[in-house]
Formats: structure tokens, C-alpha cells, sequence
């Protein structure tokens, strides 16, 4: 891959801290599966039948808009990337928001010769500006790439916001992929972009921010038939089939484990609640959010990536994730932020010693001044 993540690689490498507000998804989930005998032979060109039933349901689609996966959002965003970029080889420009999560626009840049940038202003609350859209788009452009609820702000996009940018891609034909993953925490609170239009829109999502299924690594796109055909021949043509155990365990918790998947987010979802009022207490300003676990925090440091790296983590046993990894523009210049992304997903819901943790942010400023 000649376009690498520094975000991932400094995630990675971080030393063991006793208080890590690094993380985004929630981090901890355990429960029984008792599947009984499987076949363990079978597998699905077109994913699990039952799974895919299950998902059309929960998006309100139908069973041929939904291509499944196993290797995570992350990587459906990967190969649907691509998928567009051999499409039409005439559209070499692709635009990316921003700020964003650097890992997508890298996947971006591996695909695209020509990567352009869609500025989403704090001071506009990070709305999308479908006028700002226009004037960085032309015919050449394949494709928008989006998240929704936008990372790292938290903020939502609601229909009339996601229409005024599919108008967009209708007037110059191009595709919209917004990565939704974070919607899960309050899905019914945001649309899909599949369902402002089915042509133009792809809404990618899954289950590892909102309900801990990181190990599971199951992804779900939402998409035209056509393109849910296309995404599972090219799955046929490189790796086969996705793993059917995936999918089979994936059933089995939208049914039989969702109440407690359910429960156990709102646990976090309460953390975050607390930690919201914690940071008002302590007159730390964050951008508001109800569809995250995580918070946009200003601090009275210039340099979060420095301050974080060596000050907090020596020091203190205190991480969080800092702005500048949100704030690339199309190279890797490390600029200067005074915001970090402060999630609770690591934090113990049953003891989350969660007070204390911020007041140990609190010494580590006032030891940094």
C-alpha cells in the first residue's frame, strides 16, 4: 500500500496507559453463542441468506441492496473504493471531506490520482455545503467520501443536508460513499445515504463502534443492485467468499442477542453522558454530539500531538486520540491542533473511575503551562 495510515501506526504503538480515552467504539463485549452444530463446509457467494434478510430489515431495504462482508467497514470501504476507481477510469478525481478520518482518505489516495477536499467549517457546526461541494467537483469527478455521523466532530447529517449533496453528485454523476459506522449508536436518528437516493448513494456501516464486535469484523454495505452484484464479483475474484461463520454469528445476535447488544451500548452511551457533563463541570469546550461515544475537545495547548505523546502518556498514563490526525490535508504534514478526540469506549462501564481520569487531564494541563 503506498498510502499508509500514521493515525493506525501511532494507535498501534501507544505503550499501555491507566487511563486511555483513545477509543471510539465500545470496547468490551462477551456473550454465549451456543451455535450447536454448524456446517462449517458451507459458504455464500452472495452472503448468509438469513443474515442478509436480517440487515435488508434493519435498514429498510431489500435483501439485493445489501453486500456483506467480513473484513470489517473498514475494509468494505476499501474495495468499494477501488471498485469505483476501475469502474470508470475516465473520473480520476474523487473529493474527500474534511477534516476526516485520516485511514479513508489514505484508501482514497491509493485508488484516485486526483484527491480534492471538502471543507467542513467549525463554525457552520460541520454542517455539508452542497455550494462549497460544486466548486471542487467537475465531470471527472468518481466519487465523494463522507461519514456520517461526521468523524471526529459527531455531528449529524439529516436528509435535507444529504439531499442538497446527492442534487450534487446527480448534476455531475458521481457516486457517494458515506461511511456510517458511528450511526449505529442512534441509527434511527440518522438516514442512510442509500435511502436519499439509490442510484448515487452507498452507506457503509457495521457493528464494531457501537456494539463492540470488533473480533467479529462483519461490514455491511447498502447499495444499488447492480453495484451490490459488482462488489460481490469482485469479492469472487479476489478472495473467494466471505467467511458464512461471520454471518451465521451475526444472525444469531440480531436476534437472539440483541436486547443485550442493546443494552450493553447504552452503557457507554451513559458514560458519555457523564463525561459531557464532567467537561462542562470542568469548562472544557467540546463540540455537542448525540450519536457517538466520543467528544471533539478544545484545549488550552497549541500542540496536542506533542503534548500527548510527551507529556501525557510519561507523565500522567493518560491518552487520548489528538486533532492532527484528522487535520491532513492530502500529504503527511503533522499540523498543529488544539483539539483531541476524547472517546470512552476503553473505559470499564462497571467501573469506569471516569472523574477521575479527567481529573488527571486537568493536572496534566495545568503541569504543561
Amino acid at each position: 500500500m503506498k498510502h499508509s495510515s500514521l493515525y493506525l501506526n501511532w494507535y498501534v504503538d501507544v505503550p499501555e496507559v491507566k487511563y486511555d480515552f483513545r477509543s471510539s467504539g465500545v470496547g468490551t463485549f462477551r456473550y454465549d453463542l451456543s451455535l450447536g452444530e454448524v456446517d462449517l463446509s458451507t459458504n455464500h457467494a452472495h452472503g448468509n441468506p438469513e443474515a442478509v434478510a436480517l440487515l435488508a430489515k434493519r435498514y429498510h431495504v431489500a435483501s439485493e441492496n445489501v453486500f456483506t462482508s467480513s473484513e470489517g467497514t473498514s475494509g468494505q470501504n476499501a474495495r468499494i473504493v477501488r471498485v469505483l476507481s476501475e469502474r470508470n477510469p475516465d473520473k480520476k478525481q474523487a473529493v474527500v471531506e474534511y477534516p476526516t478520518y485520516e485511514p479513508l482518505l489514505r484508501q482514497v489516495q491509493e485508488h484516485f490520482p486526483v484527491v480534492e477536499r471538502l471543507e467542513r467549517e467549525e463554525s457552520e457546526g460541520y454542517r455539508l455545503d452542497a455550494d462549497r461541494l460544486r466548486k471542487v467537483v467537475s465531470a471527472k469527478t468518481g466519487l465523494l467520501v463522507l461519514t456520517n455521523p461526521h468523524l471526529p466532530s459527531g455531528a449529524a447529517s439529516g436528509a435535507s443536508e444529504l439531499k442538497e449533496v446527492i442534487d450534487v453528485a446527480r448534476e455531475h454523476d458521481f457516486h457517494v460513499m458515506c461511511d456510517e459506522i458511528y450511526a449505529e449508536f442512534n441509527r434511527e436518528a440518522v438516514p442512510t445515504i442509500f435511502s436519499i437516493d439509490e442510484e448515487h448513494g452507498i452507506a457503509t456501516t457495521g457493528f464494531s463502534k457501537a456494539y463492540g464486535l470488533g473480533g467479529l469484523k462483519m461490514g455491511v454495505g447498502i447499495a444499488s443492485k447492480q453495484l451490490v452484484d459488482e462488489f460481490y464479483a469482485d469479492t469472487l475474484s479476489t478472495v473467494g467468499v466471505f467467511s458464512n461463520i461471520v454471518e451465521i454469528t451475526m444472525a444469531k445476535l440480531l436476534t437472539e442477542g440483541r436486547a443485550q447488544m442493546e443494552q450493553n451500548k447504552q452503557k457507554y452511551l451513559r458514560l458519555k453522558k457523564d463525561a459531557d457533563k464532567l467537561l462542562t463541570e470542568k469548562s472544557l469546550e467540546y463540540f455537542p454530539n448525540n450519536s457517538c461515544i466520543t467528544l471533539w475537545v478544545k484545549l488550552p495547548v497549541k500542540d496536542t500531538y506533542k503534548w500527548i505523546n510527551e507529556h501525557t502518556i510519561k507523565r500522567h498514563s493518560w491518552a487520548a486520540v489528538s486533532g492532527a490526525f484528522f487535520l491532513f490535508k492530502n500529504d503527511y504534514t503533522m499540523v498543529k491542533s488544539n483539539r483531541i478526540r476524547l472517546g470512552v469506549g476503553s473505559l470499564n462501564p462497571d467501573n469506569p473511575r471516569l472523574a477521575e481520569g479527567l481529573d488527571v487531564l486537568e493536572k496534566a494541563l495545568r503541569t504543561a503551562q
